[in-house]
């Protein structure tokens, strides 16, 4: 994840405090599917979903020694999802046992569900954030979703949310279709006065590998994120103490160094240090997932690759194994790549990338990664 505002703050105004960083002490941050049926049809999901029950799911008393093993593993910051995590009836109870030994709590959710009651039983439970996801603006997303009326029954439930005093913010996947609603959705979060605004790349594997300068998608994310970075900028100038970040395409810290170049060359080496210090992607080292079977991965979209299950072996055994060799690349440093992105000079402050978008490509995770929208003239020596 790449903290856009925190960046921005940190070079263009240090006397702004920043917001807390999720506390994590020794392990990574997890993403826990807690189930897979959700009541919606969205177009990118990646767990392809329906509203149907799913067998094999873990029962309460599983998920509870899973919570216990992964607290004594040095685990402490949890984001609850599904599927929607809502539909899962013994939610709040397992909130209460994450809680209850000193978890963060974040809950991921499509918010068509969070009435005023809902969002009460939210803020009872202790959750500290929730992310609401919104496809664009209301044509596109109730398009997206699935289901008419869906884009006003999510913001309403932000603003349940906020209501009872739980932090709460959008997440945000553009695409060809809804890129231009940008725009409009910083505006819906300022009228709403959300906390955080979490820009998603879409994680597929269609864009290709050739043609960088003259690929319209690339182009587009190119624009898309040079809109955001200026923003954002208005927004840190202004004091406003919403966040920022973006996920999914670790290239964002390479073209915001450009953009810092461009606009204030005299905090580029500065801006440069700090980026190289994030390190960009953590995929299997700062981040990992547990889907609803049990399964452990790198992160959310390598459904395919398991790690172990906690059904039968710890996570800190299955987090801790030596011999898994896409984990052990993936905390490789450098991380053994190829192509375009073994020789990016710039390979100390994105990380490599998506793996995972290189791998659906190319069958290969250490391929060079589809998604970059750097050009060679930027980025090879």
């Amino acid at each position: 994840m790449f903290r856009l505002t925190q960046f921005m703050r940190r070079l263009f105004a240090p006397g702004q405090q920043p917001r807390p960083r999720l506390p994590v002490e020794g392990g990574p941050v997890i993403v826990w599917n807690l189930l897979r049926r959700c009541n919606l049809t969205c177009a990118h999901c990646y767990a392809a979903s329906a509203d149907r029950p799913y067998s094999g799911e873990l029962s309460f008393a599983e998920c509870v020694r899973v919570l216990e093993d992964l607290r004594a593993n040095g685990v402490s910051a949890l984001i609850l999802s599904g599927g929607e995590p809502l539909l899962r009836p013994d939610l709040f109870e397992i909130a209460a046992m994450a809680k209850g030994l000193g978890f963060y709590l974040g809950l991921s959710s499509n918010g068509t569900l969070m009435d005023p009651a809902m969002a009460k039983r939210i803020a009872g439970a202790g959750f500290d954030y929730v992310g609401v996801s919104l496809d664009g603006l209301e044509a596109n997303h109730d398009r997206m979703r699935g289901m008419v009326g869906a884009f006003r029954r999510s913001v309403d439930g932000i603003g349940h949310c906020r209501a009872e005093g739980v932090k709460a913010g959008i997440r945000f996947t553009p695409t060809r279709d809804n890129i231009d609603d940008l725009p409009g959705l910083f505006e819906l979060m300022r009228a709403e006065g959300t906390d955080r605004f979490y820009l998603s790349h879409w994680n597929h594997a269609g864009r290709g590998k050739v043609n960088r300068e003259e690929n319209a998608e690339l182009r587009a994310t190119r624009a898309l994120m040079a809109r955001l970075f200026d923003m954002t900028y208005a927004d840190v100038r202004s004091g406003a103490a919403r966040e920022i970040v973006t996920g999914n395409n670790d290239a964002d810290g390479v073209f915001f160094l450009f953009w810092v170049r461009e606009n204030r060359p005299d905090l580029a080496e500065r801006a440069e240090a700090m980026l190289t210090r994030w390190g960009g992607n953590a995929s299997g080292v700062g981040i990992a997932n547990i889907d609803e079977l049990g399964e452990v991965h790198p992160d959310i979209f390598w459904r395919h690759h398991s790690l172990g299950n906690v059904r039968d072996t710890s996570f800190g055994a299955i987090w801790g194994n030596p011999d898994d060799p896409l984990l052990a690349g993936l905390r490789a440093r450098p991380r053994p790549l190829k192509g375009r992105c073994g020789a990016c000079r710039y390979l100390a402050i994105c990380g490599g990338n998506t793996r995972v978008r290189a791998c659906q490509v190319s069958g290969d995770p250490w391929e060079e990664d589809p998604g970059c929208y750097l050009t060679d003239a930027e980025v090879l020596p």
